[in-house]
């Protein structure tokens, strides 16, 4: 068997992608449904609901828990993998998003009163982290891709 299919075969990377994939499309999707707009950006864009890290990373742990075991390595380094993600998602980079948005609107300010400039492509991206719940409707989604990659092979 050649690497290339090798690679197209492993169960626990296509869960892992899909998860990333699935989550992807559902954000667009709940994004075009409350802001009544398609924007393309959500497609391959960071933040917003559900958390596609969480559903990405969530989606490998279970996949490699149920191809490998719960005791083995596979295992154990994409847990502790999962966890950092989804506590970055949740604090720092949840934290830069909102600094992000109070620095906007800090500069939205000083423009109208004419002490700076700048344009819709200067600013600050705000959609960086997650909430809580983002985190975890990702974490569900992901865990239910797993499993079901894995009743696949």
């Amino acid at each position: 068997m050649s690497s290339f299919e090798q690679f197209t075969g492993n169960t626990v990377f296509f869960a892992a992608a899909s998860g990333w994939l699935v989550a992807q499309i559902l954000k667009t999707i709940l994004h075009m449904a409350f802001s009544k707009k398609f924007v393309a950006e959500r497609l391959i864009g960071s933040g917003g609901m559900p958390s596609s890290h969480a559903a990405t990373v969530c989606a490998l742990a279970t996949a490699a828990n149920i191809c490998y075991g719960p005791g083995s390595f596979e295992f154990a380094i994409s847990l502790i993998l999962a966890l950092i993600v989804m506590y970055d998602a949740m604090g720092v980079r949840r934290e830069t998003g909102i600094q992000a948005k109070l620095l906007n609107e800090m500069v939205e300010i000083f423009a109208e009163m004419g002490k700076a400039e700048i344009s819709g492509e200067q600013k600050l991206k705000e959609f960086v982290g997650h909430t809580p719940f983002q985190v975890l409707m990702g974490a569900i989604l992901g865990i239910g891709i797993g499993i079901f990659v894995c009743s696949l092979h």
